[in-house]
């Protein structure tokens, strides 16, 4: 495996100073060249770690600074103990977002190997906590996730400890017959209508996962500072073709809460 690390600082849009991520790269299972951005706590571990996957609008925002609800999250972890890494499934594809494509070059299928890429990744350092890893996804990072999830690779000493996914889109999965390999939690809002909860639920009920549903939540119920607004996108359950997205306070704080109780666990 190679691996070619340098050392950045990267704000994160926080109001807390700015945490530095390290460069990092590896091979996804298909192959392909990976870039990841690692933080982690002070000292020398070993850390528990969590892998985050995420969305359809790609790992960075407009001004080139890691996206908000990333930065928020990562911050988050990386002061509680755990040490964080965020693959790039994008930029090394030529791929800079998707959320208007129908037809598109990069699926959760296909990104689940960077998810086990990662994973892969973390086995060999010294600082990661063995048989210590989640993996946390949102919407589009949340099929994948679930993609992940459903392998037997997934499971074992070189899996994932728990699987955690944001929104995600579950009606694929559904007609595939999906079960989960892993200890698997499917949060989602009741109100979401660009990924809508009810496939999830019965995804959930199905294949063996644990599914919590916020009433009133739509997509990007969990964003630090996002209001309640639309957008248009390639997948909507709406006739007009847009969506609804925005931060819903509620629903944010109980999936915090649930998130971190579920990593206290692994």
């Amino acid at each position: 495996m190679w691996l070619l690390r340098s050392l950045v600082a990267v704000f994160l849009g926080l109001a807390a100073p700015a945490q530095a991520l390290e460069q990092v790269a590896f091979a996804s299972r298909d192959g392909t060249k990976l870039s990841g951005w690692l933080a982690k706590p002070e000292g020398a571990g070993p850390f528990p770690a969590v892998v985050i996957l995420h969305g359809c609008a790609g790992l960075w925002n407009a001004s080139g600074k890691l996206g908000a609800r990333d930065a928020d999250w990562t911050a988050r972890l990386v002061g509680a103990g755990y040490a964080v890494l965020l693959p790039d499934s994008f930029r090394p594809r030529g791929v800079s977002a998707l959320c208007n494509d129908r037809d598109r070059s990069l699926t959760p299928a296909d990104r689940a190997q960077d998810a086990l890429g990662a994973r892969d990744w973390l086995a060999g350092q010294a600082f990661i906590a063995s048989g210590r890893v989640g993996l946390i996804g949102w919407s589009n990072g949340g099929s994948t996730v679930l993609e992940a999830a459903g392998k037997p690779a997934a499971a074992g000493p070189g899996g994932f400890r728990t699987v955690i996914a944001f929104y995600p889109g579950c009606r694929v999965l559904l007609r595939r017959g999906w079960t989960a390999q892993v200890p698997t939690t499917i949060l989602h809002g009741l109100a979401d209508d660009w990924t809508p909860a009810e496939p999830c639920e019965r995804l959930a009920g199905k294949g063996g996962a644990r599914f919590v549903g916020y009433a009133g939540a739509y997509h990007d119920f969990d964003h630090p500072s996002l209001p309640l607004r639309e957008r248009k996108a390639a997948y909507s359950e709406r006739a007009d073709g847009m969506v609804t997205l925005g931060t819903q306070a509620e629903a944010r704080t109980q999936a915090i809460a649930a998130t971190m109780a579920i990593l206290k666990g692994m």
